[in-house]
């Protein structure tokens, strides 16, 4: 008959597991934050040498034809790697909300092995998204529209997704002066560009958040405040 494992030894067996797991978890948010910096500064050193290349262009076209033709062709492969850089920087952001969620559920492990350490800790041992917010120091939603406004602008996707927009009204705008429109036109058309861009990344933003993975369901919900 196997002998039983003394509680406190059962109790570091598993606080030790559970460390182990923390550690890993942390390594991994670490690589995603390497990938999401080498995704910006793959695009920005794609727009910085397109950038170089037209001024190359101007200098031999004076800003002719062959510039416009020259200038929409590259703009356009600069806008195509901006958007799926921002789509794979709304992904690892994903990933990151699951691996805070991971460790939000480590915490509430550690928790329930010794409560008595709950008062020691400003992160959250919940899984649902307040609880997310609450380890990631995002000030919650609902709270201010214009805080939450701003936060999503000074993200790397939301950042990018406003170069990513103003390469587009570029684009729309330079194929308003290649048919020859004039200058209130050619603004006109690069503002709707713009817009039209900065609307696919609202969304691609919005539907990643709304669709999460089946195993991001929360187990831990935070309690609902009182009154």
């Amino acid at each position: 008959m196997a002998s039983e494992i003394p509680p406190r030894r059962a109790d570091s067996e598993a606080i030790q597991i559970l460390a182990t797991e923390h550690w890993s978890l942390l390594a991994t948010r670490a690589l995603t934050y390497q990938e999401s910096l080498g995704r910006v500064n793959m695009f920005l050193t794609v727009l910085s040498g397109s950038v170089i290349a037209l001024a190359l262009v101007a200098q031999a076209a004076h800003f002719g034809p062959a510039f416009v033709s020259a200038a929409i062709f590259m703009l356009s492969v600069v806008f195509f790697v901006g958007l799926l850089t921002v789509r794979r920087l709304l992904m690892l952001n994903l990933d990151d909300y699951m691996w805070v969620v991971a460790m939000n559920r480590l915490r509430h492990a550690y928790f329930e092995l010794h409560p008595e350490l709950e008062s020691s800790f400003t992160t959250s041992p919940h899984d649902d998204l307040p609880g997310v917010l609450q380890t990631l120091g995002v000030e919650p939603l609902g709270a201010s529209r214009i805080g939450s406004l701003f936060h999503n602008l000074v993200t790397l996707p939301g950042m990018l997704g406003v170069i990513v927009a103003a390469v587009g009204g570029a684009i729309g705008a330079l194929i308003a002066v290649g048919f020859g429109a004039p200058a209130v036109v050619v603004l006109l058309v690069g503002l709707v560009f713009f817009l039209a861009a900065v609307a696919v990344v609202a969304v691609w933003g919005r539907s990643s958040v709304r669709t999460p993975s089946p195993s991001l369901k929360p187990r831990f919900p935070s309690p609902k405040p009182k009154g």
